[in-house]
């Protein structure tokens, strides 16, 4: 299926989807945010695909929200102001919801990140798992320099990322994050020499998570994200009920005797998500 804003290939159980618009930037546009949920979910429930690398094309990695979300929205009317404007939280919850969509995947999703990551990009930056990039990558929450509050995932999820008063400098100021001091912070995993470099990098380590059992990776993003939102006694008991229902002799056998025969270890993938048709 053709999409205005990505690519979508699948090999070796890594899917690989790159920002298409270069000339534009890859600004988000109103497909952008109904397209981007709907691959990652589609990505996730055949259960074959073990890990997701997202990349662009062109300068910059993207240059955030394209305006014509909210023209295009219907909220510029004349209802009546307590109905528009409840309207609009409507639609500030499913903006959210499609950066929501690559923590709530099966399989790790990793962002290959080049020039510009500006407004929007930080969001989905954010929800991803891993994030790698070049040395020209710079970040910029963009939206505290044009005059509004960040609303789709950034203040939520940076200050768990990076220290928390280096995530309220940056917010509040709306400075430029360099790709140096992103990684030694610790948003940015590896810095890569140039895109090339960049790309081939990200999907060789996408190509060894891949390697691994699948049903062990996805109970450890499931306890990964429930963590960072909760005590660590509430943790530790969401792990002990993953583990009673998803646990199970058969992947680690398989890793044991792969590792005395000396050769990869073959897993099963995830069934395919139910449906309700």
């Amino acid at each position: 299926m053709p999409y205005r804003c990505f690519e979508v290939t699948v090999a070796d159980k890594v899917a690989h989807l790159r920002l298409s618009r270069p000339d534009e930037l890859n600004t988000m546009v109103p497909e952008f945010w109904n397209d981007l949920p709907a691959i990652i979910t589609e990505l996730s429930d055949r259960g074959d695909v073990r890990a997701v690398v997202i990349s662009s094309t062109g300068k910059h990695f993207s240059a955030g929200m394209d305006l014509s979300v909210f023209t295009g929205s219907g909220l510029l009317g004349d209802a009546e102001a307590g109905r528009r404007n409840a309207t609009f939280s409507l639609l500030v919850r499913r903006l959210q919801g499609t950066f929501t969509a690559l923590e709530r995947a099966r399989m790790p999703v990793l962002v290959a990140i080049q020039g510009g990551c500006i407004g929007g990009a930080v969001d989905l930056v954010c929800a991803a798992d891993m994030r790698y990039a070049t040395p020209d990558a710079f970040f910029v929450v963009q939206e505290t320099n044009i005059g509004m509050t960040a609303d789709v995932g950034t203040l939520q999820r940076l200050p768990k990322l990076i220290p928390d008063g280096v995530a309220r400098e940056l917010v509040y100021t709306g400075r430029r994050l360099t790709a140096e001091r992103a990684y030694e912070l610790g948003l940015v995993n590896e810095l890569f020499p140039d895109h090339d470099a960049l790309l081939q990098g990200t999907l060789a380590i996408a190509r060894e998570i891949a390697e691994k059992s699948p049903l062990t990776i996805w109970g450890a993003k499931e306890a990964l994200v429930y963590a960072r939102d909760h005590s660590v006694p509430e943790s530790l008991h969401q792990i002990s009920l993953w583990q009673t229902g998803a646990f199970q002799p058969a992947d680690m056998m398989e890793a044991f005797a792969a590792k005395g025969e000396q050769r990869p270890a073959v897993y099963p993938d995830l069934p395919p998500a139910p449906t309700l048709s």
